[in-house]
């Protein structure tokens, strides 16, 4: 391709669109917030955390897709009224296809980019669905209409080309042959730049042929994603179309490219920790995107004016084909498509700031000239010069035979190099026609037998890939499995298919599907090892995750809408069946909580990715078991409140009883590893026929994505309430500690015990009425840890440990208990002592309304033990550690508000001095008074009488040691729960002994609180009487 001159000074900026899309069925049962607002071109985002944290930017074209329509009689979505904002499909191709329409056939190359989170609508803007067809089928129907308008004074030739990227291996969409281990590669040539060597292009006259061909692509991405156990998400799609005309009378030919592509879902992996893997990321699952992204930031930064501006074109397959789109010689348009949901703020902005770097990029795009058609004039020109020697040479009739004879041969050379050039276009043809004869053949065929016989449809995440293959059950037995010798068989591949996996019977009009020994069925969610008589739109997973849905004879079809049979409906039914659901919205709420909600689809979407690593454990011997849990579920925070859920996935090694547990981010990390590993094993098989049995794959360990070193797991909390504290009343209690998911983890026996600077326990009478009174001064404090009983990590495997840590007010760090080994109810006898040299406000409001979360850890063999980091730490020569301590550089730095707060407190101490002054000095004067009117006797009932203040201190205990067993009883009302399983019977039984716990419940709380009632009214009683004794 060579650049004309004149074009060379151009520049062009990607233009960059952003689109939001409607909710869908997800957000809608989520009763989702919209958080995306549009002001013409203008895009402006809000934190839903945050009301006042908003972020605009501002594209070439936004388009509003999210409300304001309706479907119209062809099943086409259009807006509701005339002119209304809704963005439909013609609106977005009127801007954008048009315009890469007009470049292709003004000879530039043109690209498309649809960039987005997986399910933000991209492959609905490119593709569409149904009759509201996408940006790609209708730049195909407008491109052959303006060929077939100006083919008078041009001759164009359209050749068509389809191929994916998925970690790092280019595959063709249309090849015929068998898939290239390793997939196409990428090659580069000076003229060319980079090119897929080996890539079918097709030649199409028409846009129903693209279509064909898309359909055949499609086919064959969603057959190789379920060989190879590849989620579509995580791959790229490209279509190349290009474009000749060769115009005659000007004798000049423009040829462009116009490549369509549609970017792997960008999401980000939601963790709730940020750490490092030990091993690399994904191998090359996310390279092309990162890579994409350090292009598009480079080039960026190019456009700003930066210098020595390094662009990573060559580290990605996927930055290298899209070179000349970016920076380059093309016209390029990215569409970003946004989902509007309060749930995906992280990824719309982020896909936001991506599309805001990519408008900066400039283009240098030209006008193309063909070198095969400056061939043809080149041999046209010769052939005109030989013409004009051989007529000289008759004119003269001087010249010898056999310099006319050489003339001669020259100028039938060229002819015939003219006429193979001319003619590749028609044998392309005649080759395509072949193919599409024969596909045609094979599309009819396969609507007949809709209509005569029941089938299995697949079910993919991938939208544009689902229904697209179909498994026929004629009448009589036929074998479902890895097997396609037999005549009767139907040949599933994919991870846990066994080479007779299940039976498939068609008798009288009913189907009934059989499992075989050892393989894994599930239908409607249920796995089922017993025969089955499937019912029409009957839900199918063979294996770990190959996903079918029945369809029955016509008859039974009826009108029932197939479209909510989506794989997350299959994931949600399964997650059902495992005693998964995403729950009621709570009592006075119009919706799920939305931490709730994310963990929930956070879950369905793990749920088929741990089914194929234990599968892939299982094919690799490798001994390793997945299972997925919920972070957080029943744990809460020093304050009470709920901790923020996610999802991590519990590996358990069934030979040595190790376990970790990995985020979300980890897993997914490590299962694209496994993915290379089972790969490469599988390979080696295919080249081993003669290996009998399946042998363990060995790795060494740093390289073995089964296996981690192991690490202290927390296995639960407890919660000790410290308002006993304020009152410097003892408490002693015994905790359940409870798992991650609530399960009963162990009993821990705990105390609290208000002490002496020397570590002696106070007595009664240093019992507090006003918990105010410990303000300015010293309070010293024991968290005394004595035993932990049942320990359920220790029952699982003798060789454990367990540790306890808590954190206390501001301690930096937490502390932690000693290890101990091998004993279900080990002796902890560990205490801590605590204090504060000068008790504030702050404390005493931590002390009243928190708790000391107690954690629970296990330890393993093999792994370090959890130390406190006591430099951090503030304590004294006698090992107390002190809390409440204030900076001095942060009370230089005090506000004047807090220092007039400290002020008014200085003189309501001064007051309360004063006041305590003028008491005593009361007091004094009151047994003067006393002792000369009573005498002797006066002074004896006063030695014994005893002090009111101890009296309300006794009875103040009483009533917060029966709270606490009121607190016990309704923590065990919050955890009684039904069974899943619960039949009628069952339900009755549980309310039952609901209503049981809730009368005992009543009952001690109105025991205690009647009970304090009386010791007050006693006490005041008493008071009385003395007082009337009193003048």
């Amino acid at each position: 391709m060579r650049a004309k001159a004149s074009d060379m000074h151009s520049k062009d900026c990607v233009k960059v669109a952003v689109r939001v899309r409607p909710f869908n069925k997800r957000e809608r049962d989520a009763g989702s917030s919209c958080i995306i607002s549009m002001v013409t071109s203008s895009i402006t985002i809000q934190d839903p955390r945050d009301l006042q944290s908003r972020r605009s930017f501002s594209f070439d074209y936004a388009y509003w897709s999210h409300s304001g329509f309706t479907r119209d009689h062809r099943g086409v979505f259009v807006p509701e009224e005339p002119g209304g904002r809704y963005a439909d499909q013609d609106c977005v191709f009127g801007d954008l296809g048009e315009g890469i329409l007009e470049n292709a056939l003004q000879g530039y190359n043109a690209t498309l980019l649809a960039y987005g989170q997986t399910g933000s609508g991209k492959s609905y803007s490119m593709v569409g669905y149904g009759s509201n067809k996408g940006l790609v089928p209708k730049l195909c129907e407008r491109l052959f209409q303006a060929i077939r308008e100006n083919q008078e004074n041009r001759q164009c030739q359209v050749f068509f080309s389809m191929l994916e990227i998925y970690n790092e291996q280019v595959v063709d969409l249309l090849s015929r042959g068998a898939r290239t281990p390793g997939g196409l590669r990428v090659r580069e040539e000076q003229r060319r730049g980079f090119y897929v060597e080996g890539l079918r292009t097709v030649p199409c006259e028409s846009a129903a042929q693209v279509e064909q061909l898309m359909e055949q692509g499609t086919r064959t991405r969603t057959t190789a994603a379920t060989h190879m156990n590849a989620n579509s998400s995580r791959s790229h799609m490209l279509i190349i179309l290009q474009l000749k005309q060769i115009f005659s009378k000007e004798s000049t030919t423009k040829q462009s490219n116009i490549n369509l592509v549609d970017l792997a879902g960008s999401e980000r992996q939601r963790s709730s920790g940020s750490e490092a893997d030990r091993l690399k990321e994904g191998t090359a699952i996310n390279l092309s995107l990162t890579t994409l992204g350090n292009v598009i930031s480079a080039l960026a930064d190019l456009a700003v004016g930066k210098k020595n501006v390094h662009i990573p074109y060559r580290d990605s397959v996927l930055t290298k084909l899209l070179q000349s789109a970016l920076g380059g010689n093309s016209r390029t348009v990215m569409i970003a498509t946004l989902s509007p949901a309060d749930i995906c703020y992280e990824e719309s902005l982020s896909t936001l700031r991506y599309a805001e770097r990519t408008k900066r990029i400039q283009n240098r795009a030209v006008v193309n000239e063909s070198p095969t058609e400056r061939l043809v004039k080149e041999l046209k020109a010769e052939n005109a010069r030989l013409m004009q020697r051989l007529s000289r040479m008759g004119q003269e009739g001087q010249r010898e035979n056999d310099e006319t004879k050489e003339l001669r041969q020259l100028l039938s050379q060229n002819e015939l190099q003219i006429r193979a050039i001319q003619t590749l276009w028609e044998q392309h043809l005649q080759e395509a026609l072949k193919d599409w004869e024969q596909q045609y053949a094979t599309i009819t065929q396969e609507r007949r037998m809709m209509q005569m016989h029941p089938y299995i449809l697949n079910v993919n995440e991938d939208a544009q890939l689902s229904g697209v293959v179909k498994l026929f059950i004629q009448e009589g037995e036929w074998d479902v499995g890895l097997c396609d010798s037999s005549p009767r068989s139907i040949s599933i591949k994919g991870l846990g298919i066994q080479e007779r996996h299940a039976v498939f019977k068609n008798e009288a009009r009913r189907v009934t599907l059989t499992p075989l020994a050892g393989s894994k069925v599930t239908v409607n969610g249920n796995v089922v090892s017993q025969p089955v008589e499937l019912q029409h739109l009957d839900r199918l997973i063979l294996g770990s995750n190959c996903t079918y849905l029945f369809v029955g004879y016509p008859s039974e079809r009826g009108g029932d809408d197939w479209s909510r049979y989506d794989y997350d409906y299959f994931q949600s039914e399964l997650a059902a069946a495992e005693g998964i659901h995403l729950g009621e919205p709570s009592t006075g709420s119009s919706q799920t909580d939305p931490s709730l909600l994310a963990v929930f689809y956070d879950c369905i979407k793990l749920m088929p990715m741990v089914a194929e690593a234990n599968q892939m454990s299982q094919e690799l011997n490798k001994g390793v078991d997945f299972k997925l849990e919920i972070k957080n579920l029943a744990l809460s925070d020093s304050k009470g409140h709920d901790l923020e859920k996610d999802i991590v996935v519990k590996v358990t090694s069934k030979h040595s009883k190790q376990v970790w547990v990995w985020s979300k981010a980890k897993f997914v990390n490590r299962k694209f590893l496994m993915e290379d590993v089972y790969e490469q094993h599988q390979a080696e098989q295919c080249s081993d026929q003669g290996a009998t049995e399946p042998s363990a794959v060995t790795l060494p360990r740093d390289k073995d994505p089964f296996w981690d070193p192991v690490e202290p797991l927390l296995l639960g909390t407890a919660h000790l309430w410290l308002q006993s504290l304020a009152f410097r009343i003892p408490l002693q209690e015994q905790l359940e500690v409870l798992g991650s998911e609530g399960t009963e983890e162990a009993i821990l026996q705990a105390q609290l015990v208000p002490c002496t600077p020397t570590g002696l326990s106070l007595g009664e009478d240093d019992i507090l009425i006003d918990p105010s009174d410990l303000l300015g001064r010293r309070l010293d404090f024991q968290v005394v840890l004595d035993q932990c009983c049942g320990l359920r990590w220790i029952k699982e495997a003798r060789n454990r440990g367990v540790q306890i840590g808590f954190r206390l007010f501001d301690c930096s760090q937490p502390v932690y208990s000693p290890a101990l080994w091998h004993n279900i109810n080990p002796l902890l006898d560990h205490k801590v002592h605590f204090a504060s040299l000068q008790t504030s406000k702050h404390l005493l409001n931590y002390l009243q309304s928190s708790a000391v979360v107690l954690e629970l850890w296990g330890l393993q063999e093999g792994c370090s033990h959890l130390v406190s980091s006591l430099q951090t730490m503030r304590m004294t020569p006698e090992s107390i550690f002190l809390i409440d301590e204030t900076d001095p550089f942060e009370t230089s730095a005090v506000s004047s508000e807090l220092m007039s707060v400290k002020a008014l407190q200085q003189d309501l101490d001064e007051l309360k001095s004063v006041n305590a002054s003028l008491r005593k000095e009361n007091h004094i004067l009151r047994e003067k008074l006393n002792a000369a009117r009573t005498g002797g006797d006066g002074v004896r009932g006063r030695s014994v009488r005893p002090s009111c203040d101890a009296e309300f201190a006794r009875a103040l205990k009483v009533f917060y040691h029966s709270m606490t067993s009121v607190r016990g009883q309704l923590q065990r009302l919050r955890r009684h729960r039904p069974s899943e399983e619960s039949d009628l019977l069952g339900l009755k039984l549980f309310v039952d002994e609901h209503r049981r716990l809730l009368r005992d419940f009543s009952e001690q709380m109105e025991e205690s609180v009647s009970t304090l009632k009386q010791d007050v009214a006693a006490i005041v009683r008493r008071k009385r009487e003395r007082s009337g004794v009193w003048p």
